[in-house]
């Protein structure tokens, strides 16, 4: 019989338990907002959309330029960014383990002896008892209106929302390494210019001294020559001093010392090529895409679940515990037939009067959820604005590469026609010296544009989303 007993109560709170299970949750469902979202890009040009597709996981390849592939790999799998946000994502795994415990009964062992003694007034010959006891003790808090599987849910999003967060840092990651290689590059390609010119403007230099002391060329012709070239070399210094700020950025992205990668990229590259067209896909697509908006919206499902939270709290709970043991005045007792002690008890729970302490808590949370939703929308919002400048910023690059580079080959046949002049005697070395220094410049302007194109490239794929891989189908993600 008091067996039976005991199985009828374990059946009851399971019964119990499973009803609440089945009992509707309070608080709002989630529903993802509706956004009203264009259906093509403003300022796509029409090759963009017909574009071959690029992998967005790894759309630096099509720059083809290993030595690049290498450093975006070094940086995924040693970047200080990237392992925090890792930890992040294990914190969050964590967080949703200990919700779903909250669904399980709590279930302990325990063993103790005490000895006692009654009073000589009251027993003179009373000895000395020692009680043995040893068991099990068990509470359950039944979730009979859903706030701890809201509160399961909320976690849920959280973790989803953290995963979203590390795929977001990979890709500002991959796009901060590419920008800072393609600067380097960049300082590589003007300062190799500007001692070319240097060179240059050096032998001009010799050459005008000579006919000086020829008596075919003034003083002042070899002080402009001196001028023109103390200019450029002055020029060097602020190059070489973006070039070992991009190489420094590299090597701390990285997870390495300043300095670490000053022999890897010693030897000077050329700028990787461009592609002709970049697809950018439809809006909705590449929205869903983004993970920082993946992360805005994982966000506000999280803080709706937490507004059922709060409303659950208003509400009474019920709480089953009971404990299973054996106590005795001998230690070898224990275990005995006649030592068996059991007890089963349940509470029921309810605040009627708190001053509206609860009731705020749910208003508080609901300027929670409205809040995340703001900021959901206004991420949206954020996000097509930076693909719509990205977009109109890269075309713009293109035309003014094309633009540059005319205008660097008209500087340079410019400036080797005026220098040959100058040195037949048919131009006068003003006309050099202006040749030499448009020359210097629309070479330098032609290199920055050129990077240009490839930072802004950068910009697009990093607002476009791409750096990060997607779940295969089937395959799980948070």
């Amino acid at each position: 019989m008091k067996y039976r007993q005991t199985l009828l109560a374990a059946s009851l709170s399971i019964l119990l338990g499973g009803c609440s299970l089945l009992q509707p949750l309070v608080g709002p469902d989630y529903r993802l907002p509706e956004l009203r979202l264009p259906q093509a890009w403003l300022r796509a040009e029409p090759a963009a959309m017909a574009a071959p597709a690029v992998d967005p996981a790894t759309w630096w390849r099509q720059l083809n330029d290993p030595q690049l592939d290498g450093l975006v790999t070094a940086a995924l799998q040693s970047s200080l960014d990237l392992r925090a946000a890792q930890a992040r994502l294990r914190q969050a795994r964590a967080s949703r383990s200990q919700a779903v415990a909250g669904l399980a009964p709590s279930v302990g062992v325990s063993g103790g002896a005490s000895r006692s003694k009654s009073a000589s007034e009251i027993a003179p010959n009373a000895t000395v008892n020692t009680l043995y006891q040893a068991g099990f003790d068990a509470s359950w808090e039944l979730d009979l209106f859903g706030g701890t599987r809201r509160g399961i849910e909320a976690a849920n999003a959280d973790l989803a929302a953290s995963q979203a967060s590390l795929d977001n840092t990979r890709v500002s990651l991959v796009a901060e390494v590419a920008r800072n290689y393609v600067e380097l590059r960049g300082y590589q390609q003007r300062l190799a210019i500007a001692r070319a010119n240097l060179a240059s403007q050096a032998e001009t230099l010799q050459i005008t001294q000579w006919r000086n002391e020829a008596g075919l060329a003034s003083s002042l012709d070899v002080e402009q020559a001196r001028t023109t070239r103390e200019q450029t070399r002055a020029s060097i210094p602020d190059l070489q001093n973006g070039l070992v700020a991009a190489e420094n950025r590299l090597a701390i992205l990285l997870g390495r010392q300043p300095g670490a990668l000053q022999a890897e990229l010693a030897a000077t590259k050329p700028l990787p090529e461009a592609p002709d067209s970049v697809a950018a896909g439809i809006p909705a697509d590449v929205l869903r895409q983004r993970p920082d908006l993946v992360a805005a919206e994982r966000t506000l499902a999280a803080e709706t679940a937490r507004v059922g939270q709060k409303v659950a709290a208003r509400f009474p709970s019920l709480t089953l515990s009971g404990s299973f043991g054996w106590q005795a005045y001998g230690l070898s007792a224990l275990g005995g037939s006649g030592t068996l002690a059991r007890s089963l008890a349940g509470s029921l729970a309810a605040t009627l009067f708190d001053g509206g302490r609860l009731r705020a808590q749910v208003e508080i949370q609901n300027a929670v959820q409205e809040q995340a939703l703001i900021s959901y929308e206004s991420a949206v919002l954020t996000a097509l604005e930076e693909i719509e400048n990205s977009l109109y910023a890269y075309a713009q690059a293109r035309e003014r590469v094309s633009a540059r580079r005319a205008a660097a080959e008209a500087a340079k046949n410019a400036a080797l026609l005026a220098r040959s002049q100058y040195e037949s005697g048919l131009a006068d070395f003003q006309k050099v010296l202006e040749t030499e220094r448009t020359r210097l410049i629309a070479e330098d302007n032609l290199a920055s544009a050129e990077t240009t194109v490839l930072t802004s490239l950068i910009t697009l794929y990093k607002a476009l989303g791409g750096g990060w891989q997607q779940p295969a189908a089937g395959e799980g993600k948070a």
